[in-house]
This record gives structure tokens, sequence and C-alpha cells, in this order.
């Protein structure tokens, strides 16, 4: 007569390093269209098409995510944003 056995494994989950950071650029009263759109291609490497679409949706909707990626990718772009007049943060 054959009995199961019952193997037991230990599993280890190692928390991944989190590439679900977001750069929010916010709507104001202070830039153009085309700062923001040349700023986005700049910065954040954008197609003028994605900029373009960016900066209507910053305008429309008050906000919209730019880019997305770890942490210390992210950090160095949103400052340049930030020094561009934009208002913009990493949530």
């Amino acid at each position: 007569m054959c009995t199961k056995e019952k193997v037991r494994e230990k599993v280890t989950l190692k928390k991944a390093p989190s590439i679900n950071n977001e750069i929010i650029v916010y709507n104001d009263d202070v830039n153009t269209f085309d700062h923001v759109i040349e700023t986005l291609i700049r910065v954040c490497e954008h197609t003028s098409e994605q900029a373009e679409q960016c900066s209507l949706i910053v305008h429309y909707k008050g906000k919209c995510t730019v880019k997305t990626g770890s942490l210390d990718k992210l950090k160095p772009q949103c400052s340049q944003l930030l020094e561009a007049g934009l208002s913009a943060e990493i949530a």
C-alpha cells in the first residue's frame, strides 16, 4: 500500500522594488501650452503627441500622470519639471 507524503515548502516572498510611482502634473494659470509641451518632451522624453495630449488632460481635468517608474528615476525628472515652473509631484 502506498502512502502519500505531504510535502511542505517554505516560500519566502521578497517585495519587489516598486515601479508604481508616478509624476503628476497639475494645472495652473501661469504656464503656456507650448511651455508645458516643450518641458514634457525635454524632461520626460515624451513624443510631441504625448506631450500635447498630457497638456490637454492637465488643462481640462486639472492633473495628469505624465511618467511612471522607479522613485530613483522619477525624482530628478520631477525636480526638473518644478525648476521649469510646472506644478508636479511624485505619488
